[in-house]
């Protein structure tokens, strides 16, 4: 299929009403679909710096952001990365120091998020 007839044929089923959503909430719809297919489909993209130690202006820059599918989306396309990494970091940012003891609390990489979140000023 060419280009163009794929895009014809997406352009097509995005004119497609769904019922009882404006014209807004549909794009809004379409957009969530899209980080969504990004998300589930991230076996398939090349990921050069994974298993790789992460920077902490590269953990500043993520932690510095909300949260969301497409945040975590961005990030793992930015630096290279699994969506599931970037994701793990806001879990362990937010991952209360009490629930760490005992389990994991001599990862550096944990120690790492749990410092850098530190200083931005954000709580578990």
């Amino acid at each position: 299929m060419k280009k163009s007839e794929f895009k014809a044929k997406v352009y097509e089923l995005f004119d497609t009403d769904i019922e009882g959503m404006t014209h807004e909430e549909k794009v809004q719809y379409i957009e969530k679909l899209v980080f969504d297919y990004q998300r589930d489909r991230d076996d398939l993209r090349e990921k050069p710096n994974s298993g790789k130690p992460w920077k902490d202006a590269e953990l500043m820059l993520i932690l510095n952001d909300a949260s969301t599918v497409a945040n975590c989306v961005k990030f793992a396309k930015i630096f290279g990365r699994g969506y599931g990494s970037i994701e793990q970091i806001y879990r362990w940012a937010s991952t209360p120091q009490k629930s760490i003891k005992g389990r994991r609390e001599t990862d550096a990489f944990i120690e790492q998020i749990k410092r850098i979140a530190k200083e931005l000023g954000r709580r578990a």
